[in-house]
Parts: C-alpha cells; structure tokens; sequence
C-alpha cells in the first residue's frame, strides 16, 4: 500500500503520531485510542504493508515502531512536491499571465 494512502485513515495517522513518539504494542495503542483492540489489530498490518513501520515479537505481543527507511522515503516524497509546488509558485510570481494580474 501506498504509504499516503496508508495515512490517509484517521485512526492509522493516530497509531503513526503515537509510534513516532515511542515503540508500542496494540494494547497500549488500544488503551491510547477510543478504538477497541480488536479494531485497532489491523492498522498496524497496512502501516507494516506501507513500509511505515516495523515490529518485532516480544513474547506473546508484537512491538510496532516507526520504520526510519519507510518514513525516510515518504519525507523524500514530500519534499519533492513541496520543492515542485515552490518553483510553480516562483514561476508564476515572476511570470504572471493576464489571468493572474
């Protein structure tokens, strides 16, 4: 999955800002959220399939993380349209057409 795409669930952003702040297991995810455990089991998975996280067994639970590879490539992404979208407005700044005078 695309990882905007990914994030572009409410509850998914919710569990990614809560994981760039620490390394958790669903039940804390569960308890931080006003979503039932059973609910939030899957968002980790399609964050996992986004390559926006990683986890890792700690006995019976599974400890989800942010993964600095998957996040390192989306802030790439993001960065090339912000430069995109800067250089359109530069462009357009200095360049105006009679529509935009």
């Amino acid at each position: 999955m695309d990882p905007l795409t990914a994030l572009g669930d409410p509850t998914r952003r919710a569990i990614f800002e809560h994981l760039a702040e620490r390394p958790r297991a669903v039940v804390e995810l569960a308890h931080a959220l006003p979503v039932s455990r059973p609910a939030i089991s899957q968002h980790p998975k399609v964050l996992k399939q986004a390559r926006l996280v990683t986890d890792r067994a700690a006995g019976t639970r599974r400890i989800y993380r942010l993964d600095p590879n998957g996040v390192g490539a989306l802030r790439a992404d993001l960065e090339r349209y912000w430069n995109q979208a800067l250089a359109a407005y530069k462009a357009i700044v200095e360049h105006p057409t009679e529509e935009e005078r």
